[in-house]
């Protein structure tokens, strides 16, 4: 056997689907977008005065910031159809990869290599979907800038002299419009920085998943999702390495022993299922990758890269990388170059 995962007390492990249907709420939703339809600018005839006039260049700069409010609500709505077609393709490629690795395939499946290739394509534009929502998000936060300045200008306009009484019920009127626009473009601006919220924060776990599902298809083989989307929430302690020959200071028997008895060993699947179940015990884990040389091996270079590249497969399935520590030693009881995984 190249791969033995050592018995543990605790409930049996059983795989999880890549992705349930709860997942799919965390995909981007076409929210309904907000209310934009201010009221039309109450027009006043022109008094004759100096505040008059102002009152007139105030209405018109009024009218032109609603016509662009207007606009960048219809680029919401636009952008936010566009990543919602990108999300369900990108989930629709993603289930037919996985309904596939789940009833077998050969390891590289060129099929299932496209589809990935169109899944990562799909992920991108949902990403420039994003920074596109941020370059909206900062013309609307210099709309309401200007909002603002508008409002400060209305008020203004009370204390100029020259006034008659029409023109003080016009600025009344105008700076109750002002405001109902100041609001408008408040909750513009609070629809996009949600969406971009949660839209970066749904890229950056589907871009794990993907890293994940990508190692699945290249060894043609079903695992679960990515096991940093969820399990590692908390920081954890400094990354460790030492390669000084030295007994690593931990006790207890390996989670994982892999052995590279031969050629081609194919550990990843054991490998993740006993990761998961270490995990779904105790999440704030950490995993020490041993290199277990034997006694007859002239140096333990080749376990090291052994251990490396398990190292590289637990980093591609979501183990960060300050959750491992390298260490390796001379091991009298190994007949082959082994990789003895502890929990930490």
């Amino acid at each position: 056997m190249g791969l033995v995962a050592c018995a543990q007390q605790g409930p049996s492990y059983q795989q999880p689907s890549p992705y349930p249907p709860a997942r799919q709420a965390d995909a981007p939703q076409l929210q309904p977008a907000p209310s934009l339809a201010a009221r039309p600018v109450q027009s006043g005839g022109p008094t004759g005065t100096f505040v008059g006039a102002k009152v007139l260049q105030l209405r018109g700069d009024l009218n032109t910031m609603q016509r662009g409010l207007s606009a960048h609500g219809q680029q919401l709505r636009q952008g936010q159809a566009a990543t919602v077609a990108h999300a369900e393709r990108y989930h629709q490629l993603v289930a037919a990869i996985n309904a596939r690795l789940q009833v077998g395939t050969t390891r590289g499946n060129p099929i299932l290599t496209s589809q990935l290739a169109e899944a990562q394509g799909q992920l991108a534009r949902i990403d420039a979907d994003v920074a596109r929502l941020g370059d909206l998000a900062a013309r609307v936060s210099t709309d309401s800038a200007l909002a603002g300045y508008l409002l400060e200008s209305v008020r203004a306009a009370y204390n100029l002299s020259g006034a008659v009484d029409e023109d003080h019920r016009q600025l009344a009127i105008l700076e109750d419009e002002v405001n109902r626009t100041v609001v408008l473009i408040d909750r513009l601006l609070s629809e996009i920085n949600t969406d971009v919220t949660r839209q970066t924060a749904y890229v950056g776990r589907e871009r794990q998943n993907i890293t994940t599902l990508s190692l699945a298809v290249k060894n043609g083989e079903s695992y679960g999702g990515n096991l940093g989307v969820s399990t590692f929430a908390a920081p954890a302690a400094a990354p460790q390495r030492q390669f000084s020959g030295a007994a690593p200071t931990r006790s207890g028997r390996p989670l994982v022993v892999i052995r590279f008895d031969r050629a081609t060993v194919e550990y990843e699947q054991p490998l993740y299922r006993a990761i998961s179940e270490a995990l779904s015990r105790r999440p704030s884990a950490s995993f020490e990758i041993e290199a277990a040389a034997p006694a007859t091996a002239a140096s333990p270079i080749s376990a090291r890269r052994q251990a490396e590249r398990v190292t590289r497969t637990l980093i591609e399935m979501g183990v960060p990388r300050n959750r491992l520590a390298l260490s390796e030693r001379i091991a009298p009881d190994a007949r082959s170059d082994e990789v003895r995984i502890y929990v930490r």
